[in-house]
């Protein structure tokens, strides 16, 4: 690999770090039940309370970036390479933006009101700054929507015929990207930019957003549904006679952060596995849950398979930077030359798996259920996607499938033509009465109440969907390891049976 420094001497204790404890692998644990009954509940939640206390330690976050991301990035690069592992750190740079201080959205027409930071509203990832006071004006919209993504409210220039100079736009999620729509408003002479959500099942709750890099010029917010049917005022197209005050303070500067890197010292080094998951946090909590819940099953897992000698070498990696748009995912794709790529068998994604109003979703690799990511899935996905079904199928246990979109960190791989699959649970989406027949908990809320919030801590987790999603990572890690003939037909090295088949097998 290129432009990978070597281990924990480049990366300098950060501030708070937690101390590393001493990894206990499992003996032997090759297959998929010895490889379950060694990645416990308590193994996962030991790691997350060490990322809690981080957060804890630097400012309540663990953002890219900042001390708490790097105090984060020393404790599981040191608790990896005490279990044996091949510890490697890539530090990039990247533009850190982020509120310098809170937003601002108060309805100044009676009767008044001054909206919640981080539950009423939040500013989008990449809006500019700006304080302005200003009439409202709706454009195009449908309230509510009909079905997702069915509002097409400022996805066309031709949306603006009419508009204010000078004006707010009050525009609606949907169809094209916020980007797409903050572009129009600012063609159209807006002074800021405020997009809520649809209002049908799963598109009420606050709207969390990026914009896309670069830094736009407009002060832009997502809000719920229910502030945005407020500012409409009745009115569907135009001016709404509602002023407000929108304020954005953003910060942006080039800052380094890393990601960390930890690979088997044996297995075929032509067929690698990665097993994925980012490390990062928003910059408004500890993100226990996102992603603190994938990154520590991850390195639960790779404690306790740290003595087996895998057919192919596997590489755990925790990205950093994906709450800014997959940039360590990226930057790390970018940095493999074309047979470092070709190496590569299949990425395994895990991002929010302990989610307390869950649902086990599984990434839908054959794209039957859900729309098609831009160029397709790369052949080997749907395989990837079938081992998931079947092992939960043994386990009697339902599943759903998840749009296989490319909006966590296994993006810029099934970009370049990797195949992969994975795991989530659930974040602002709104749990349906059919699911909760199924899985339980709460319909009409979301599946993670604290999904991009202060209150996403160690106490913001289901542990049924934990410890489930768990054996279901440790399952299909070790399968990978052993055979990754179902995706490539390559068997491995070795006498060893196919492992979907003996894995599958051992789960029953």
């Amino acid at each position: 690999m290129r432009r990978i420094i070597s281990f924990i001497g480049a990366l300098a204790l950060a501030a708070g770090a937690v101390a590393a404890g001493t990894a206990h692998a499992a003996p032997n644990a090759n297959n998929s039940a010895k490889l379950r009954a060694a990645v416990t509940l308590d193994g996962v939640r030991e790691h997350q309370r060490a990322l809690q206390d981080i957060a804890d330690a630097n400012g309540g976050n663990r953002q890219a970036g900042t001390p708490g991301h790097e105090a984060s990035a020393q404790y599981v690069a040191e608790r990896a390479a005490a279990a044996g592992y091949d510890v490697t750190l890539q530090p990039f740079d990247f533009l850190l933006v982020g509120d310098a201080t809170p937003p601002v959205l108060d309805r100044i027409t009676p009767p008044s009101r001054s909206f919640v930071n981080g539950v009423d509203f939040a500013s989008m990832t990449y809006s500019g700054s700006g304080d302005v006071t200003a009439p409202v004006v709706a454009v195009d919209l449908v309230v509510p929507s009909p079905a997702p993504n069915a509002s097409t409210s400022g996805c066309e220039a031709a949306d603006f015929a009419g508009f204010s100079a000078g004006a707010i736009a009050l525009v609606q999620r949907g169809t094209c990207t916020f980007r797409s729509k903050a572009d129009n408003a600012l063609a159209a002479g807006a002074s800021g930019v405020i997009v809520f959500n649809e209002g049908n099942p799963g598109r009420t709750a606050v709207l969390n957003g990026t914009l896309s890099p670069p830094l736009h010029s407009l002060p832009v917010v997502g809000t719920s549904f229910e502030v945005g049917d407020n500012l409409r005022n009745g009115v569907s197209n135009g001016s709404t006679g509602v002023t407000v005050r929108l304020r954005v303070d953003v910060v942006a500067e080039t800052r380094t952060t890393t990601n960390v890197i930890a690979e088997t010292p044996g297995g075929a080094a032509d067929n690698v596995v990665v097993v994925g998951a980012h490390l990062d946090s928003v910059s408004r909590g500890p993100g226990i849950n996102d992603n603190g819940s994938g990154s520590a099953a991850n390195l639960e897992t790779a404690e306790q398979m740290a003595k087996v000698k895998p057919r192919n070498k596997v590489r755990f990696i925790w990205f950093s930077a994906e709450e800014l748009g997959l940039v360590g995912s990226r930057f790390y794709v970018n940095s493999l030359t074309p047979q470092e790529r070709g190496n590569i068998a299949l990425m395994l994604n895990f991002d929010m798996i302990g989610s307390p109003n869950f649902v086990r979703f599984v990434y839908d690799g054959d794209t039957s259920d859900t729309t098609p990511p831009a160029g397709g899935a790369p052949q080997g996905s749907a395989q990837i996607e079938q081992v998931y079904l079947d092992y939960f199928a043994s386990q009697g246990l339902a599943t759903e499938p998840t749009a296989f979109d490319g909006r966590s960190d296994y993006g810029p791989f099934i970009a370049t033509g990797i195949p992969a699959g994975g795991l989530f649970t659930g974040a602002e989406g709104i749990k349906t009465p059919a699911q909760q027949a199924i899985y339980g908990g709460t319909a009409g809320q979301p599946f993670d109440p604290c999904y991009h919030l202060a209150c996403d801590t160690f106490a913001n987790y289901s542990a049924t969907a934990l410890d489930q999603m768990s054996d279901a990572i440790a399952h299909s890690v070790i399968t990978f390891a052993q055979s990754t003939a179902l995706v490539n037909d390559k068997k491995g090295k070795g006498n060893f049976n196919t492992a979907a088949q003996v894995n599958l097998q051992a789960a029953r």
